[in-house]
């Protein structure tokens, strides 16, 4: 039948009849919905479709003509714009008994016949468990792959949008021989497609693009594979629509008065004399008096100190400031005796501190994970080598000595300017009293959370920066943890507040999944989680003083280093296992198989602290100026 089929494609390219007996003979079995008709005896294409059948007739025309192709799917499963397949597929009388010589494909063509390729991994058919018997001559035969169609592109962006038709590859490559190569449909895929199709989303995230999708995946009947339609929904430059647009609609005096205005003013108010006990908490993360700025401050007024205290806080640096507030920001950094920040503050750093004034950064993030700063000069997002910013702090504070290198380094100051005085805000991990109190707060106003283990997944997000923040939460399998873990655990999702994505839980899972990512404090549910889910988040670092498992979900391991790297090498530093798939974390939890004997060496590498003190040394050594050895005196 194969062979027919061969011989008959010849004829119809070589012996074509006119287009008016095409028309008479053929017309009324075509259409849209059958672009092609094959049978015994005649193989009948559209013109409009003939553009994306050539180079399938070119395979199956070929010179390999006589070779008959053995194939079946075993398993087509989709999560998400996420496809795993599983299957064999050899050419009859070619032996697949040597892994190194062969070579399987998913070759996906659009309507304008061009080829999109996508490697296999090769299995032993043995592999599929198998209810029908594969003679061992083809050992090799066996393949599966997991192709994400959201990041299939070079620069990881969703499939095109085209209508696309997959095909599988064979190459085999026989000693003393030649190289045989086949291209075949995927057969019969209706089974393993619920009601007959999938659907996904699929969306991309740049600083300067923001493209969504939608996957429709169907069998196509007429030529007998798997179809994939990739439908583009919407494509912008979200600058145009940002906050960052108010420049423009503010017009250029606002823009004058934000930079040169700024830095004349602060010049201007340098001449007045700067105020001893005046302390200025500036930040573009926060609006509320709240993490490493709480405990500070409220050391400060328990001890009744003679300061006065302003402050400045926005949301997020996309949040523009009036003129008023403008000129308020420049008169306080000009004439406060202490400037205390907690992030990234990009209108400080153009400007010179007064030589008896401090700038104090009371970085966000605990320990020394992933580079930042000018750690990653000369990577995707790094900053230019004469970059301002960070430069100007006369003061960081680290939880340890041993990663205070890595922070003068990031942030392009003296390491005598970091201090290890611990995180204020992991004071509260050796508070039990204020961690009891917050377990029943949560308690109280979440009561799911009582009765059940409770899971924590907070990664960090994925992009350059805030403008590209994003986090694929397709690569988790939701149906599985839903089945494998609802009777004995609670899942949260805390996600980054930068990750820009729409995520939405579907309604059947509501019992088991909850998203907790406009909860404000994360260490507040650290106390209440039994398992923490993370990646490559400084969240790690708090989590490890509860001495409770963790499991680190980085199914991207090897692209992230490649593009963002690490102070340290990632497998070994991470104080639990390593899971790259949803059913490693399930099984990493059947099995508890945390790694806990990790977790001590790391907290006494990371902290050189344990006593809750740290906001104490913070007043003590940064703004008392008191000296290592005589601040508890």
């Amino acid at each position: 039948m194969v062979s027919r089929l061969k011989r008959k494609i010849k004829k119809v390219l070589i012996k074509t009849p006119p287009p008016a007996a095409i028309a008479n003979n053929y017309g009324s079995e075509l259409g849209a919905d059958r672009p092609i008709v094959i049978d015994d005896h005649r193989i009948i294409i559209n013109k409009e479709n003939l553009g994306e059948s050539l180079p399938v007739i070119n395979e199956l025309a070929g010179q390999d003509e006589n070779l008959i192709p053995k194939r079946r799917v075993t398993m087509l499963d989709w999560n998400g714009p996420i496809m795993k397949i599983k299957g064999y597929y050899y050419l009859e009388d070619i032996p697949m008994r040597d892994e190194d010589l062969v070579k399987k494909r998913l070759v996906l063509i659009d309507k304008a016949g061009k080829k999109l390729i996508i490697t296999l991994q090769d299995i032993p058919v043995s592999d599929l468990n198998l209810k029908e018997e594969v003679d061992s001559f083809y050992q090799w035969s066996g393949f599966e792959g997991t192709i994400n169609f959201a990041t299939i592109d070079t620069n990881n962006r969703p499939l095109p949008d085209s209508e696309y038709k997959v095909y599988i590859e064979a190459e085999v490559q026989v000693p003393g021989d030649k190289r045989y190569k086949k291209i075949f449909t995927l057969g019969n895929i209706t089974p393993f497609l619920n009601k007959g199709f999938h659907t996904a989303k699929m969306e991309y995230f740049t600083a300067k693009r923001e493209m969504k999708f939608n996957l429709l995946a169907t069998y196509d009947q007429p030529v007998k594979t798997l179809k994939i339609v990739s439908s583009k929904l919407k494509d912008f430059d979200p600058r145009e629509m940002a906050l960052d647009a108010d420049d423009h609609r503010r017009g250029l005096f606002y823009r004058f008065f934000n930079s040169t205005g700024f830095r004349l003013l602060y010049k201007m108010y340098c001449l007045l004399p700067i105020k001893e006990n005046k302390i200025l908490f500036a930040s573009d993360s926060r609006t509320e008096m709240n993490g490493n700025f709480q405990f500070v401050y409220e050391e400060m007024l328990n001890r009744e100190l003679d300061l006065d205290y302003h402050f400045m806080l926005k949301s997020g640096v996309g949040e523009k400031k009036t003129l008023k507030e403008i000129r308020e920001l420049a008169y306080h950094l000009a004439t406060s005796k202490f400037i205390v920040l907690d992030d990234f503050y990009p209108m400080v750093y153009p400007l010179k501190i007064r030589q008896n004034a401090e700038l104090i950064q009371l970085w966000h993030a605990v320990g020394a994970f992933k580079t930042f700063g000018f750690s990653r000069i000369g990577r995707p997002g790094g900053p230019s080598p004469t970059s301002k910013n960070h430069r100007n702090y006369t003061k960081a504070i680290v939880s340890s000595k041993h990663v205070a290198k890595y922070y003068a380094e990031g942030f392009g100051i003296d390491e005598e300017k970091v201090v290890p005085t611990g995180i204020p805000r992991t004071d509260i991990f050796f508070d039990e009293d204020y961690k009891r109190e917050v377990q029943e707060r949560l308690y109280q106003e979440f009561p799911f959370l009582r009765g059940k283990k409770v899971i924590t997944f907070a990664p960090t997000f994925r992009g350059n920066g805030q403008q590209s923040a994003h986090y694929p939460m397709e690569v988790l399998d939701l149906d599985k943890l839903y089945s494998e873990l609802k009777d004995e655990y609670v899942f949260l999702f805390k996600i980054h507040p930068f990750v820009k994505n729409d995520f939405n839980i579907p309604y059947q899972y509501k019992d088991f999944f909850y998203d907790f990512s406009s909860y404000r404090e994360i260490n507040d549910l650290l106390f209440v989680t039994d398992i923490l889910i993370t990646d490559y988040s400084s969240v790690c670092f708090e989590y490890a003083l509860l001495n409770k498992p963790m499991i680190f979900f980085a199914y991207d391991v090897e692209e992230y280093v490649q593009k963002r790297d690490f102070y340290y090498e990632y497998t070994s530093f991470i104080p639990g296992p390593l899971a790259r798939s949803t059913d490693d974390i399930i099984e990493t939890i059947d099995r508890g198989a945390f790694e806990m004997e990790k977790i001590q060496p790391f907290i006494e590498y990371f902290f050189d602290h344990h006593d809750g003190k740290s906001s104490k040394r913070v007043v003590d050594r940064l703004i008392l100026g008191q000296t290592e050895e005589n601040e508890d005196h």
